[in-house]
């Protein structure tokens, strides 16, 4: 059948509604506006509203908000409290030790503490002043090429009303065709239009393979008389338990939040070797580690969310311009790993991407060569010395044993460069090893009694306070290319990993009753969109795509 598109004509289209989308488009249309140039900048984010898709209460390093909008707090972005000290600690089963000192990329002490929710649809009303045109509810579905089949020309947005068959409905909408002189890309980690775009252009050719921790997050909400009310330290990060220091990269972090309210995480580090690693379940156990658990008491859950974070540093990041494209934000691994922070690396890379697209418009080249002023810039940029200096650190933390603190340590006085600069790691998939017998659950697992719906919730509790809604009557947007794959191979040897590191419980084993075969079952509409299942599956044989546009999550505080 063949479908007409409506087609719209943009100078710039910008994919993706996080910080480093909006601080990129505002930073175009700030240059437009002094030089008295007018331009029409679009931006599309998958969804349902800007700030839908941000989870992530978060510190916020000020320096890209500040260059930005210098009086931020005068037009009233969302601060839900500033830093007043930093505490470290380092967890055993039972005990917690407070470290002397924090490291010194850790060093919070007067940043912010934010939802990235607030602060994106706060970002987003900035850009509409501004008179950028935001198009919340788009996915980006496809690249369009142009005649060369090389230089990007826009993006197609995804089809609505598409049945379970892959046919039109009733309720059929047509996606469109959104051109622009230049397209940027900054779809966070794990772009799925990054993927496309790198295996034909080949994009991350002689970099290292981008690796991934999975954090599953969630707000909650104390009583008055809590502990942050008399703590000198509000922003908390430990290293421990229930991962250990040897085998699993991973920590926690609880941030003192307003109203009473806290963010509270754990990062896993995607690298990790069993397969029976549940991270949600990890989560869990961080919970009600004793420490923990006192700080949390008498809480409740309000809203709980999942994503993955590229964590892998200044060799994984892509070429950062093609004809007619740039990339920024996590969508090209902009992230300062050592201090846990991407949002103000990322915003300034959106902002430097802008400052070369403004080039390229006064010139009328949207080369490669020309867009490329933006991949220059960030390398003299404060960003690309942050990013710099974390460039072996994901790659120390999968070292094995006394190693990993050898190689750390030196790191940490040589500002990243240690034994070995360039130190090679492997792709995410790649860690698995074997089950030898029937496989259990790592440390045992949780006990599902300590599951009240309150303050400890399971899954799918989880994924109905993250407000995540799919239609239900549309093709899976995960597509599972070999089922053979999954039950001939990948249940024998890693008992279906997919069952435990998806957060949402998207996957399923069941066992059917008369042939006592495993059979995968999927419930796409559980899907958190982190893509961590897209990550780590072992086979590659999972594909994350979007869904339509303005479904899955719908953060408001976390």
């Amino acid at each position: 059948m063949t479908i007409e598109r409506e087609k719209y004509e943009f100078d710039v289209v910008f994919v993706g509604g996080g910080p480093a989308s909006l601080a990129g488009a505002i930073r175009l249309m700030q240059i437009a506006q002094e030089n008295d140039v007018a331009l029409e900048v679009a931006l599309i984010e998958k969804g349902a509203e800007i700030g839908a898709h941000a989870v992530s209460g978060a510190v916020l390093n000020p320096r890209a908000l500040a260059e930005l909008i210098p009086d931020y707090k005068e037009k009233g972005c969302p601060l839900e409290t500033d830093v007043r000290a930093d505490e470290f600690y380092f967890l055993t089963r039972k005990n917690a030790h407070r470290l002397p000192m924090a490291p010194r990329y850790m060093h919070n002490k007067g940043f912010h503490i934010i939802s990235v929710s607030k602060f994106s649809r706060w970002l987003g009303g900035i850009a509409e002043e501004l008179g950028i045109m935001l198009f919340p509810g788009f996915a980006g579905k496809e690249v369009l090429y142009g005649e060369d089949g090389q230089t990007i020309v826009g993006i197609r947005t995804g089809d609505k009303g598409i049945g379970p068959d892959g046919q039109p409905k009733g309720t059929f909408e047509p996606g469109y065709d959104l051109m622009g002189k230049v397209t940027v890309l900054g779809e966070g980690a794990r772009g799925s239009l990054i993927k496309e775009i790198d295996a034909k252009l080949n994009i991350t050719s002689g970099k290292m393979p981008q690796v991934y921790e999975t954090g599953i997050k969630e707000v909650i909400q104390l009583p008055e008389d809590n502990f942050f009310k008399s703590s000198k330290g509000n922003d908390i990060h430990t290293l421990g338990y229930p991962l250990g220091l040897i085998n699993i990269p991973g920590g926690g972090f609880i941030y003192e939040m307003a109203d009473n309210k806290i963010s509270i995480g754990f990062l896993v580090a995607l690298s990790y070797a069993d397969p029976m690693i549940d991270p949600y379940e990890t989560f869990i156990q961080f919970k009600q580690h004793p420490f923990v658990a006192d700080l949390i008491k008498n809480g409740k859950v309000l809203e709980q969310g999942a994503r993955t974070v590229a964590t892998g540093g200044y060799f994984t990041i892509p070429e950062l311009a093609v004809d007619g494209a740039v990339f920024i934000g996590g969508a090209a691994g902009m992230q300062n790993s050592p201090a846990l922070k991407g949002i103000h690396v990322s915003m300034k890379s959106g902002m430097l991407a802008a400052e070369a697209i403004a080039v390229a418009i006064d010139q009328g080249d949207f080369s490669k060569k020309s867009l490329s002023y933006y991949a220059d810039a960030f390398e003299n940029s404060w960003a690309q010395n942050e990013i710099c200096e974390g460039r072996n650190f994901a790659q120390a933390l999968t070292r094995k044993g006394f190693m990993k603190f050898v190689h750390l340590g030196a790191q940490y006085f040589t500002k990243g460069r240690g034994i070995v600069d360039r130190m090679s790691i492997e792709a995410d998939h790649q860690t698995l090893v074997p089950l030898s017998g029937d496989g259990e659950p790592a440390d045992g697992g949780v006990d599902r009694k300590v599951y009240d719906g309150e303050l400890y919730v399971d899954k799918l509790t989880g994924v109905y306070l993250s407000k995540t809604m799919h239609r239900e009557d549309q093709p899976s947007h995960i597509i599972v290319h070999d089922l053979q794959t999954c039950i001939n191979e990948c249940y024998p040897q890693f008992r279906s990993p997919c069952t435990r590191f998806c957060p949402g419980n998207v996957y399923e084993i069941e066992i059917d009753a008369a042939t006592k075969q495993p059979k995968l079952k999927l419930n796409p509409s559980n899907c958190f969109h982190c893509k961590t299942c897209d990550i780590k599956d072992p086979f590659e044989n999972i594909t994350w795509t979007c869904p339509e546009g303005g479904e899955g999550p719908g953060y408001t505080t976390v």
